[in-house]
């Protein structure tokens, strides 16, 4: 990492790349850049700039065309950047022969996800799973990778085993592999255990796409202080707290949340935590519905779910953050269709309340809006629970 005249580490500079295909339109790629962009600043670094290119067809050799590899060729020489991004995963040799002609680091929205899970991962489990997942990541990719990680770069992207040592050969990397998935059968059995050992409560878990204010709302409920920020993926570690609402008593968990195009990888390493969601009697599946995509973050929400098998159930969308909702009305003279921007929040609860299957409300977590009507919401479908599992305790709550 470059660093100032006082020693200081500068945050590294960063250039974004992602191809239109049939796969994902103009918007769509603008919009996956904007959030590849959110995770370079997660990870601690600056994006200057967006390069898109129009391909039936990735090029086998350097993923994108050659006249637009020379491009952004120009624009990292000039511009002194430190790696280039790319928003799609790069097969080893594409990864190889990118960094031949552009000379520094490059990454693809895999191994960048992989570096920022990394960073946040805390306790022995979270780091093993992601450490497992660097490793079948990595594995595919060694013949490529040594040229660039043996000049022994530190930063964004390089955390994990890449660059504690180079002992990078097949055998040891596949041992490696099957000794962490058993230190996480090991765990997870004792998260089996201690899953058990929490009696027959009624299991209340928040899922949802990263950063819409899970973490927010869990403080908000059980009054605990879980680590809560403005940024992609400020959870890994599951969080499970006893809320006590009126008189009766609940578990609510607090579970990482889900990303587009999130490697297979991390979704197999992290099943044990995610069984902590397959396993609650409710989900609140949280959305920021200031986000001008979240109907599309609902949607990748929903297939991460069905994929963990969570179908039985129970689901309430709870909208979050409709202090920070905006829309752009329409002139009464403007004879274009209406999209959801042009909507206002009223227009938007009375839709997604007709269309909706699932039960939904809307909150602000940040400024405990509605919160009383969410508490009792809640309430009301744990005791319905409760009581249908402990009828004698009927007349208690």
């Amino acid at each position: 990492m470059p660093k100032n005249i006082d020693n200081t580490p500068q945050p590294e500079k960063a250039v974004l790349v992602g191809v239109i295909n049939q796969q994902q339109n103009e918007q769509q790629v603008s919009e996956y850049l904007d959030e590849l962009s959110f995770l370079i600043e997660t990870a601690g670094a600056i994006p200057l700039k967006q390069y898109t290119q129009k391909m039936s067809l990735p090029n086998s050799r350097t993923f994108i065309g050659e006249g637009k590899l020379a491009e952004i060729e120009l624009f990292v020489k000039e511009n002194e950047v430190d790696m280039v991004i790319f928003d799609d995963d790069l097969s080893p040799t594409q990864l190889r022969n990118i960094e031949k002609v552009l000379q520094c680091k490059i990454l693809d929205r895999t191994n960048l996800i992989l570096d920022i899970f990394a960073k946040r991962a805390q306790t022995a489990h979270a780091k093993t799973q992601v450490e497992l997942a660097q490793y079948e990541y990595l594995l595919p990719r060694l013949a490529g990778m040594w040229t660039h990680l043996e000049r022994q770069r530190g930063g964004i992207g390089m955390r994990g085993p890449g660059e504690r040592e180079i002992e990078t050969d097949r055998r040891i990397v596949r041992d490696k592999i099957a000794l962490l998935k058993e230190h996480l059968k090991k765990i997870d059995k004792q998260m089996a255990t201690q899953r058990k050992n929490r009696g027959k409560m009624i299991r209340v878990a928040l899922v949802g796409y990263t950063n819409v204010g899970k973490s927010t709302i869990m403080n908000m409920i059980s009054k605990s202080d879980v680590f809560a920020e403005d940024k992609l993926f400020a959870t890994l570690d599951t969080t499970v707290r006893k809320v006590v609402i009126g008189n009766l008593p609940f578990l609510l968990s607090d579970t990482v949340g889900f990303i587009r195009k999130l490697p297979h990888s991390l979704v197999e390493s992290f099943k044990s935590t995610l069984d902590e969601v397959r396993e609650s009697d409710i989900l609140l599946h949280v959305v920021d519905i200031s986000h001008p995509n979240f109907e599309d973050q609902i949607q990748v929400v929903n297939d991460t779910l069905k994929e963990i098998g969570t179908a039985d159930a129970i689901t309430y969308l709870v909208f979050n953050k409709i202090d920070a909702y905006t829309f752009d009305k329409k002139d009464d003279d403007d004879l274009t269709p209406r999209t959801q921007e042009n909507y206002s929040l009223d227009e938007l609860k009375n839709m997604w309340i007709a269309k909706n299957n699932d039960p939904c409300i809307f909150i602000s977590a940040k400024h405990k809006v509605n919160l009383d009507s969410f508490k009792q919401m809640l309430y009301d479908k744990v005791r319905e629970l409760h009581i249908n599992r402990y009828p004698y305790d009927k007349f208690l709550y």
